[in-house]
């Protein structure tokens, strides 16, 4: 005989108070739910507030995960390179003996500007960086592009200070908490980043496009000047980004536009600058101007 489709818990009253928790619980995340919907269309402010507070709470599992998914993605890796150890070795090698005369004479050239610059008392001083911190979270399949960063408001940042990494710039800070800050990256579509070719400083634009790319109009008429393979830096326009940051790789031409793909990939970036902007940099190492006005001498202020 065929058991009845019926699935209710009969008398076993364990499997009685399992179903009731189970509607108590699918209630109470629909009035949540429905809540917090309703506090966002008729109080922005206090949906704000209450993200932030949602942020600063799930800061350590972010954490946790974040840590948890670099390891896991890393495996893949580790395997490919020791299969593939013996080969790079010998390919190492091969470029290391090709290369040393050019080391050599780089680091002669190195010793000789510093000379040079000790006897004209140069000094270069850059008090840009402000602090280093690490990415958390990022986005992935929503429409807007932003990474968590496991440092805010209490450790010095603020909104709009440049995010850089060792392969190039992340893009910027969007918003700010006590410990935890958002990171508008550089494939948003709401960022836009002046940038320039590395090899002839030809100006362009960079916008993000949503989709892990970015678009580079070039700021010159006429033909589009860039090249698959092209390497764009900031330019330092603007004021906000330091020049000579790297900034994306061109990969593809469509008539006037140039599409590139971003040297740091935030999925992969663990460690990460904050930067002060460009122009508050060259404004705290800017010396003070000395008074133009200058006393008259003995000489000039006696009368025969």
């Amino acid at each position: 005989m065929a058991r009845p489709s019926s699935r209710r818990p009969g008398h076993n009253r364990k499997a009685q108070y399992s179903l009731f928790a189970s509607y108590v619980v699918a209630i109470t995340g629909a009035a949540v739910g429905l809540l917090l919907v309703a506090v966002a269309i008729f109080d922005p402010t206090g949906f704000a507030a209450i993200r932030a507070a949602t942020a600063e709470l799930s800061r350590p599992a972010s954490l946790g995960l974040r840590n948890m998914v670099s390891g896991a993605s890393s495996l893949d890796d580790v395997l490919t390179a020791y299969w593939r150890a013996g080969s790079q070795n010998i390919s190492l090698r091969r470029q290391v003996e090709a290369d040393r005369n050019r080391i050599i004479e780089a680091k002669a050239v190195a010793q000789e500007n510093q000379r040079l610059k000790r006897l004209l008392k140069l000094v270069d001083e850059d008090h840009s960086d402000l602090l280093t911190a690490r990415l958390i979270s990022s986005s992935s399949s929503s429409a807007r592009r932003f990474a968590r960063l496991n440092a805010g408001r209490w450790q010095g940042v603020r909104t709009g200070m440049p995010v850089r990494a060792s392969e190039g710039l992340v893009g910027r800070i969007h918003s700010v908490t006590p410990n935890t800050a958002e990171v508008l990256l550089l494939t948003d579509s709401s960022n836009i980043v002046p940038v320039r070719r590395a090899t002839d400083s030809v100006p362009a634009i960079s916008t993000g496009l949503g989709d892990g790319t970015v678009e580079i109009r070039s700021l010159a008429a006429g033909r589009n000047p860039f090249n698959a393979g092209d390497i764009l830096v900031t330019s330092g326009v603007g004021g906000i980004y330091q020049p000579n940051i790297p900034v994306a790789v061109v990969v593809r031409i469509a008539g006037e536009i140039a599409y590139g793909v971003p040297l740091a990939n935030p999925s992969k970036v663990d460690a990460v600058v904050v930067e002060r902007s460009f122009e508050e940099a060259v404004t705290r190492n800017e010396p003070a101007s000395p008074d133009s006005a200058q006393p008259e001498t003995a000489a000039n202020a006696s009368v025969p």
